[in-house]
Order: C-alpha cells, then sequence, then structure tokens
C-alpha cells in the first residue's frame, strides 16, 4: 500500500468518526436541548474516540440560526444557549483531527417534521454530483462557485455559504505536522490549525492559486490537486431554514472523486 493510499485511508477513517460523532449526538437531540449542550456533547463524544486537536471545534446551529440569520460577525458562529424546539432544523459542524489527519464534516437534520427542510434537502443533493462533474471539467473554482450560485437562484434558494469567513464553499485540508502545543483560540480554531493555513496561504500564494475556494479573483484556477473540504449550504428565500453537507473531495492531477460514498447524507438521499 502507498504511503498516499494509507493517508487516504487515515483522512476517511476520521470522516466516518466525525459523522459516527455526529449521528450520536443527533439522535439524542430532543426539545430543550441548547446549541452549546449540542456542540459540547459533539466535542466530548469524539475526544473520547480519539479525537486529540482541532481543525475546529463543533458548532451546532437550531432554528433560524441554520440559515445563518443575520449573521454579521464571526462570534455569531459559536453556539448559544439557543435551544431546540419540535419541528426546527439544526446542523452540526465539526472538524477533529487525529494524529495530524484532519475530517471536516458537517450534519444536518431536523427535529420532527419540517416541510420547508425537506425541500433543501432534496435540492440539496444535486449539488454533490453537480460539484463534482465540474471539478471533473477543470473548471475554475471561481466558475464552479457561480454555477453553484447560479443554481441555488434557479431552486428559488440563497446562498449561506456566502456567509461563512472569506465566503467559501471549501477548503483545502491537508495533515497537520507542525509541532508544539495543542490548544484552541478564538473559541473555534486549534493554533496548530491557524499556523498551518497561514503557511499554506503563503505557498498557494506564490503559486498563484488560493487554498480558499470563493468566489472571488483568488479562486480564478484550475482545481488544486489535493484534499478539499467542501460545504455548499442553502437556505430558505426567509433565511429561516438551512441545510448543508461538508465532506472531502480528492483532486489529482486529471480527476477527482468524493473520498467516501457511505456518509448519513448520501445514504438518505439513495434511499428516497
Amino acid at each position: 500500500m502507498s504511503n498516499k493510499t494509507a493517508d487516504l485511508d487515515r483522512f476517511r477513517e476520521l470522516q466516518q468518526l466525525a459523522y459516527q460523532g455526529a449521528e450520536h449526538v443527533a439522535a439524542r437531540l430532543e426539545p430543550g436541548v441548547t446549541e452549546r449542550m449540542a456542540a459540547t456533547a459533539l466535542r466530548k463524544w469524539l475526544e473520547r474516540h480519539g479525537a486529540d486537536d482541532w481543525f475546529h471545534v463543533p458548532f451546532a446551529w437550531f432554528g433560524e440560526r441554520t440559515a445563518f440569520r443575520k449573521f454579521r460577525v464571526p462570534t455569531q458562529f459559536l453556539p448559544t444557549s439557543r435551544r431546540l424546539e419540535e419541528g426546527m432544523p439544526f446542523v452540526l459542524d465539526c472538524a477533529p483531527v487525529r494524529d495530524g489527519f484532519v475530517a471536516d464534516i458537517g450534519y444536518s437534520g431536523r427535529l420532527g417534521d419540517n416541510a420547508d427542510w425537506d425541500g433543501l434537502d432534496r435540492d440539496l443533493a444535486g449539488f454533490r454530483g453537480k460539484i463534482l462533474e465540474l471539478v471533473r471539467a477543470r473548471r475554475t473554482f471561481r466558475d464552479i462557485y457561480a454555477e453553484v450560485d447560479r443554481l441555488i437562484a434557479e431552486q428559488g434558494h440563497r446562498n449561506r455559504h456566502k456567509v461563512y469567513p472569506g465566503r467559501v464553499i471549501g477548503h483545502q485540508v491537508a495533515r497537520i505536522r507542525l509541532g508544539g502545543p495543542r490548544f484552541v483560540v478564538f473559541q473555534s480554531f486549534g493554533v496548530r490549525t491557524l499556523r498551518t493555513i497561514g503557511r499554506e496561504l503563503v505557498k498557494e500564494r506564490l503559486e498563484g492559486r488560493s487554498p480558499l475556494w470563493a468566489g472571488g479573483k483568488a479562486s480564478e484556477h484550475p482545481p488544486t490537486p489535493g484534499l478539499w473540504a467542501v460545504e455548499p449550504h442553502l437556505g430558505t428565500a426567509g433565511d429561516t431554514v438551512g441545510a448543508k453537507f461538508e465532506e472531502l473531495l480528492v483532486v489529482t492531477e486529471d480527476d477527482a472523486y468524493w473520498l467516501d460514498d457511505d456518509l448519513p447524507h448520501v445514504r438518505r438521499w439513495e434511499s428516497r
């Protein structure tokens, strides 16, 4: 087995673990649980199962916060005392690190029935295949971002990944090899993560590329080989309901594929 194949297996194993943790917490959500409680439960579960650092710590968003309604500053992404109610949508998002390998996942659902969430989720399913098709066609990251925007508008929804810092739909993922202390800053990101991102920003800029996938000029280049965490995020017209998925995409010099097809959202869509 080559080192590259072995590394991909480790990334895949950690991504599976992150989704298992999200499913574990989601199955135990009930009315009255707060975002902070859900995020803390996910963090503790992952640490018990081997996570030893964080790309970013778990987030949880309930209700209209799943669509980032009126989010203006980064601190609004942090979990709050917002309580889950029957019929509410939720999103669990986490990025654990284990032995330097990284996963970054987003898990969407609803507590009970929510027709708006069901509609978003049905439409969200099509973006997985479409993004892969466009990456394989070697369209620039900027073009793919614009095409995703066009499809979201055509469906009558709103682009909510544009609210993320940097307005990104994705970002490059690499094994964290830097030494030093492991702790979280800004209540969100591992310090080794921030050092790695800074290093990659400099490196990619020198090559005329960006490790952040957004809609600006910095992303006007063909897909860069490597691992990418991709996270299309849709919201209803009134920003009352949001839904997303996030998983790792493998880009090679002449092809691309999702790292793993055995994921909760893929199984849900295939069962319809």
